[in-house]
């Protein structure tokens, strides 16, 4: 958390993904988004993909396949393959 705190990318993922999972903290979607958006705009491919994730399926979030399209593509644009998989999975409609 103080690597968070001090505006370390990997570290707002990690803690991104503590939060999705429930590990060494309670699961809580929506803190997940907070700390997954924060990596996503340091430009960390992967937090930038799961925040796609988290915005197709409205986890800690409104839906909206508008922004999951927009960060997939995001990801995809900083050499995530999942990120373009799903972009591509989303623009075709499958």
């Amino acid at each position: 958390r103080r690597a968070a705190e001090q505006g370390v990318a990997q570290a707002h993922y990690n803690l991104g993904v503590a939060y999705y999972n429930g590990r060494g903290v309670r699961q809580d979607y929506a803190q997940a988004v907070q700390w997954y958006r924060r990596a996503a705009e340091q430009g960390h491919a992967q937090a930038q993909n799961n925040l796609g994730v988290m915005y197709e399926q409205g986890q800690g979030v409104r839906q909206d396949s508008a922004l999951a399209q927009e960060w997939y593509g995001k990801a995809c644009d900083s050499g995530n393959q999942k990120g373009c998989d799903n972009y591509r999975r989303l623009k075709l409609g499958y």
